[in-house]
């Protein structure tokens, strides 16, 4: 692992946060869909929690990068820093977050609440019409998920990405994270219906409305998005506070300014003067190709955040993704894994024929 740089290494975090949030994504639509009574719920909620086959890889990959130490979490020899007077920099830590055992027993125990919970919806939903004490049951852990999405989420936005440098932060951040990873959830989740439609390997037909309902919730999640991205950045703008500035001007100026750049146009540009129009919305294939500008604006948005945290210096360039070989190859063993596990949930679940 120590050959491995952490620009390079970015990689790996980038693809673990896409696969978990895919896995965290169908439970949580089918919770909130329940939740508000919404009439398509019953067309794509076993879709949607058959993304929950995913959680081998997303540990497999948690634990992984849990044991990678200073090269996933570069804080770790900054902790070891020492002022020539004797004096420890433990100012430019979070008092009691940066603890590496008290790291993996939050990782680690949360992953495993979320694992229960969600695995205990799955069980509840399929038999609750069957009586109405399992009904009942049902919409008890159904208002927990949405709870512990948020609780969750805010976590690993904090593990991942915002406490890679110690002295920042951002009270909006674990919102800004979770949200912009719905959407790319909510995307995916479209792309994955209209494949198996086209080419007829759903069981039971998919109603031509369901697009419609999930483009206006890649809309709404854009659009929310957006607030909590300027949120952010103007309040950091605004204030002009060195530590809190530098980290958006590197990434927004340096060399990773193209990703910047780019991803805010795949994420807010581009889905918002689309998915605006009536005709957008209603259209498939349009969707779909608005649902892959916000999978990989969410992918780039990932990495610049994580590897965008430490410059490599005035006098070297800042490693691009996909790049590399090792970069290549992770990605093509997660993504290839990944899809083995949906597409044996996807059968399990009755979704799609053997």
């Amino acid at each position: 692992m120590a050959m491995v740089s952490f620009a390079s290494w970015s990689v790996l975090i980038a693809d673990f946060l896409i696969v978990l949030y895919l896995m965290l994504g169908g439970v949580t639509l089918a919770a909130i869909l329940h939740l508000s009574s919404a009439k398509w719920r019953y067309e794509v909620r076993n879709i949607a929690v058959s993304l929950f086959g995913l959680y081998p890889v997303a540990f497999v990959l948690l634990v992984i990068l849990l044991s990678g130490g200073k090269t996933t979490f570069p804080w770790l020899a900054m902790q070891d820093m020492i002022k020539p007077s004797g004096e420890v920099l433990m100012h430019e830590h979070l008092p009691g977050w940066h603890n590496y055992a008290f790291l993996l027993i939050r990782q680690i125990g949360g992953f495993a609440l979320v694992a229960f919970l969600y695995a205990r919806f799955i069980k509840l939903q399929a038999v609750s019409d069957e009586n109405e004490e399992n009904w009942n049951r049902f919409k008890q852990i159904a208002y927990w998920v949405p709870v512990i999405y948020v609780l969750y989420g805010t976590m690993v936005a904090w593990d991942f990405e915002m406490t890679m440098l110690p002295a920042w932060e951002s009270a909006i951040y674990g919102m800004y994270h979770f949200v912009s990873n719905f959407g790319m959830f909510l995307s995916f989740t479209v792309t994955l219906i209209y494949f198996l439609s086209k080419s007829n390997k759903l069981v039971k037909p998919m109603p031509e409305y369901v697009y419609n309902y999930i483009a206006q919730m890649m809309l709404a999640f854009t659009i929310l998005w957006t607030y909590t991205f300027f949120a952010q950045y103007l309040t950091i703008w605004y204030g002009n506070l060195p530590p809190e500035r530098n980290r958006i001007d590197s990434m927004q100026n340096g060399d990773y300014s193209v990703l910047w750049w780019t991803f805010f146009t795949l994420k807010f540009l581009v889905p918002f003067i689309s998915l605006i129009f009536t005709r957008t919305r209603h259209t498939p294939s349009m969707i779909v190709a608005v649902a892959f500008s916000i999978m990989l604006g969410t992918w780039l948005e990932r990495y610049t955040w994580i590897a965008g945290t430490y410059p490599t210096g005035p006098y070297v360039e800042n490693h691009m993704p996909m790049t590399g070989l090792f970069d290549i190859v992770v990605t093509v063993v997660v993504f290839s894994a990944s899809y083995f596990l949906v597409r044996r949930s996807l059968t399990r679940n009755n979704i799609i024929q053997p």
